[in-house]
């Protein structure tokens, strides 16, 4: 069927340029003054089209979707048809006026060619669909994605949406156009622009964003604006979905909701990705915890650096499972293995790590949920602590080149188990990585890096955001002040193994050779109630009227206010971007371990007291919050 109606198309097409040829002739011969024209100038004249459109493909051309290179072709042809024409007179000798016939033939083909594509495209571009309503937009954005934007939207069949005009990042841009479309104004002006068209009596459907350029707290203050006058804002499809648009027949184009993370958007940090490569390259890796939210995202990182081997270690069947599918079919090339092991097992990472001999070793595995870990404190000091002592000794007793730990801002002053337990395996990971320099070439290296809630990760708010709001609501929110530190999976695993590129490298930072701990900048803390409100409004709903918000109080080990450093170990600059160094509390390494051996064999013998005990020994700054109450978080 659609080959039919392709071949009939194109049948068209060649009856309306023989058409247009056929007009031609006569009309050049007015034009021109020359007498009376035989049937075989007629003749000459279609002949010379046909032969012309040949290279220049007329007739397959799309006219509704007529461009400037659809143009060219058609001059091109018309300029071609004209010498044929021209050298076909030549040879009859009863024409003594060909070539200035066969100039007017050209110019008169050119315009009875070019004239009816023009007009079609023009009353395409203008047709509506009977019956529906058009939603006037604004486009926020200015360049290549605009221009995108509504060549796309001009190739619809039918398009729904009439852009008004433009907002662009600079003033400069003001008072030209893109495509015809006028540029209003900048993103800054977005409120008095909204309020001069609606006093017009325009109402605006909707804000779309046409490019990823807007930086976040110009973005959060346009949804101010918009969610003001409860006009929602979404986001254009991709320029590939865009390009492939404009480029022929489309479906309507969809318009996309904005997402969480595009109001955390940072700027993009360069990382060194040619060191990331000679780091992996070649090498056995290895990353525990590999079915995680961290894990996975270090295993699909890694995997693109060219290892020799990816050894994918989790306790959980099902997320390894997952992982270990998608990496076979995006990186079938990379060799790995999926093996299931539990950290707290050291007879089995010993076994694992003897047998396969990781040269690298990413260690994500923990239990992070901190309420779930004041629920379960021997499950959380046995994995956290225990289970970072037994793969980092595993690495080093192989000769592993290094081990990265993936720490977080909840060791930092602690108020949770799940914070403590992880401050105790930092302190053995830095003990060790000083052990390790000072034990010449061959001994491990042990990086640690600290950040905060990585969003969309498993148990984090903002899922728990999503399923609420699927619900109808309410969203929980523990208290209306409490702050969190937030980057995405993908930038917070780039500056992990750029972190690990630094300290492996031998570049020279500061506190590098003492166990200094680099902690990623996460930029300004964010208010949970903030997150909550901009996730209704992204919803296209409005805070305390369609969905409410509900405060729960703080849950047992929590705090209000995180933290990337403590009072001691005072923030130090590495030199590059994204990174910084908090300056190492130094401990021994023997002593530390011994320590976490017997906290290990108290929760194993179910003495949870004692070894909560020891561990606020091992630990000073930690003071538990288990009732969760307000009244002792504090900053």
């Amino acid at each position: 069927m659609t080959n039919r109606r392709s071949i009939q198309r194109i049948l068209l097409n060649i009856g309306l340029d023989i058409v247009a040829a056929t007009v031609a002739v006569p009309l050049a011969g007015w034009i021109t003054g020359t007498a009376a024209l035989s049937g075989q100038v007629w003749a000459a004249g279609v002949v010379s089209l046909l032969l012309a459109s040949i290279p220049f493909r007329l007739p397959s051309q799309y006219w509704r979707f007529t461009g400037l290179s659809d143009l060219a072709s058609v001059v091109g042809a018309a300029v071609l048809a004209a010498l044929i024409f021209a050298a076909g007179l030549a040879t009859n000798p009863a024409m003594h006026d060909g070539a200035r016939l066969a100039l007017g033939f050209g110019l008169c083909l050119l315009a009875l060619l070019a004239a009816p594509r023009i007009f079609y495209r023009l009353l395409q571009g203008r047709k509506r669909r009977a019956g529906d309503e058009l939603k006037t937009i604004l486009l926020v954005g200015d360049g290549e994605g605009a221009d995108l934007f509504l060549r796309a939207l001009a190739a619809e069949r039918a398009p729904s949406l009439r852009v008004r005009g433009l907002l662009t990042l600079g003033a400069r841009q003001t008072g030209r156009r893109i495509q015809g479309t006028p540029i209003l104004g900048t993103v800054g002006e977005a409120a008095s622009i909204l309020d001069a068209l609606a006093a017009e009596g325009e109402t605006q459907a909707c804000l779309v964003l046409t490019g990823a350029d807007l930086p976040a707290d110009e973005l959060a203050a346009l949804l101010d604006v918009a969610d003001a006058r409860e006009i929602p804002v979404r986001r254009a499809p991709r320029p590939t979905t865009l390009q492939s648009a404009g480029a022929g027949p489309a479906q309507p184009l969809e318009l996309q909701p904005l997402v969480i993370a595009d109001l955390l958007d940072r700027a993009q940090v360069p990382l060194d990705r040619d060191g990331m490569a000679r780091m992996i390259q070649g090498r056995r890796v290895l990353v525990t915890g590999a079915g995680g939210t961290i894990g996975s995202e270090l295993a699909r990182q890694v995997a693109t650096l060219g290892p020799s081997q990816l050894i994918l270690l989790d306790n959980g069947e099902y997320a390894l499972w997952q992982i270990d599918l998608e990496l076979g079919e995006t990186r079938p090339e990379i060799p790995r293995q999926a093996l299931i092991a539990d950290v707290r097992d050291g007879p089995r990472i010993r076994d694992i790590f003897e047998r396969l001999r990781p040269e690298q070793v990413f260690h994500a595995a923990a239990l992070k949920h901190v309420p779930m870990v004041e629920a379960n404190p021997m499950e959380g000091m046995l994995t956290n602590a225990t289970g970072t002592l037994n793969v980092a000794d595993a690495a080093r007793a192989v000769g592993a080149m290094a081990m990265v730990f993936i720490s977080t801002d909840k060791a930092v002053n602690p108020s949770s188990l799940m914070g403590a337990s992880k401050r105790l395996a930092e302190m053995y990971c830095q003990a060790l990585d000083i052990a390790g320099h000072t034990g010449g070439a061959g001994a491990l290296r042990c990086v640690t890096v600290r950040f905060g809630n990585v969003l969309g990760s498993t148990g984090s708010v903002v899922p728990l955001f999503r399923r609420q709001l699927a619900r109808g609501g309410p969203l929980t929110v523990t208290h209306p002040d409490m702050q969190r530190y937030f980057m995405t999976v993908r930038e917070a695993v780039g500056l992990v193994l750029q972190a690990s590129v630094l300290a492996l490298g031998g570049a020279a930072l500061p506190g590098g050779r003492d166990g200094g701990i680099f902690v990623l900048d996460m930029g300004p803390p964010v208010k949970i109630v903030d997150l909550a409100r901009r996730m209704i409004r992204l919803a296209g709903l409005v805070p305390d009227r369609d969905v409410d918000i509900r405060f729960t109080g703080l849950r047992p080990g929590e705090k209000l206010f995180e933290e990337l450093f403590h009072g001691r170990e005072p923030p130090v600059p590495t030199g590059h971007p994204g990174l910084l160094m908090a300056a190492p509390r130094t401990a021994d390494p023997a002593i530390v371990g011994r320590a976490i051996e017997e906290i290990g064999a108290a929760c194993r013998a179910g003495q949870t007291h004692l070894a909560m005990e020891m561990l606020g020994r091992l630990v000073p700054e930690f003071d538990h919050n288990p009732g969760g109450e307000a009244a002792s978080a504090r900053r």
